[in-house]
């Protein structure tokens, strides 16, 4: 089995189609109708990924999603009916790390589980060790370290950080960014970029002094280097 995915939506029919192609696939399916039970189960039945629709009963996919964050860095994809690119941000700045706006395709869905799985397990024979002033990447394990503190990071923001901390000082459009730390181009306006960037700089900050690793360049997008006194 390739993992064991959580799909959190209230719509019997939607769950019915992606259990199906889910199952075909590999995984092994939970499925949840609120807020509240999807909370329950993941705890009970730690999940490998989480498919969140934005609209509950309960309480909304964003609550959800921010409440998982709190105990857990398992990847979550959020489906949405939201065209708006304000709501998908927002999602991605509560700890999405991808989304789907409905009306999808199944198939779709499954191609984003299995990319979003394979980023958060990394890649076979990463073994590499990146540090950069006082922090320490270790891409086998995907963890990341600053100052002796590790940083409890998504699997998205983990990526990110990785491809900016291989080479640091230089300049990534955030284009680039989504190519080479998410593997791939996605259907997103690449500007969603931010809310990730956004979350890792609030993560790195330095005792409260809003010292970040992560530089913008106006016009360009990010780079990564040490503080002069790190």
């Amino acid at each position: 089995m390739k993992g064991r995915v959580l799909v959190v939506e209230d719509e019997a029919k939607i769950v019915d189609i992606l259990r199906l192609y889910l199952e075909q696939t590999g995984y092994r399916v939970s499925t949840a109708t609120d807020g509240a039970s999807a909370l329950k189960l993941a705890k009970q039945e730690p999940p490998d990924l989480v498919v969140l629709d934005l609209n509950l009963p309960d309480m909304d996919g964003l609550e959800v999603c921010r409440r998982l964050r709190t105990t857990s860095p398992v990847p979550i994809i959020m489906l949405t009916a939201r065209v708006d690119e304000v709501d998908r941000v927002v999602g991605l700045e509560v700890g999405a790390d991808d989304y789907v706006t409905k009306p999808f395709s199944p198939r779709e869905v499954v191609a984003r589980v299995g990319a979003v799985l394979r980023r958060s397990r990394g890649l076979p024979g990463e073994d590499e060790h990146v540090s950069v002033g006082d922090l320490s990447v270790d891409l086998a394990r995907h963890q990341a370290v600053l100052e002796g503190r590790p940083l409890d990071l998504t699997p998205t923001e983990f990526r990110i950080l990785s491809t900016l901390a291989r080479q640091p000082g230089r300049v990534f459009t955030r284009l680039q960014i989504l190519e080479q730390a998410l593997d791939e181009s996605f259907e997103g306006y690449e500007r969603t970029i931010d809310a990730h960037i956004k979350n890792l700089r609030r993560k790195m900050e330095k005792d409260g002094e809003g010292q970040h690793y992560i530089q913008t360049v106006y016009g360009v997008g990010y780079k990564l280097e040490a503080p002069p006194n790190a």
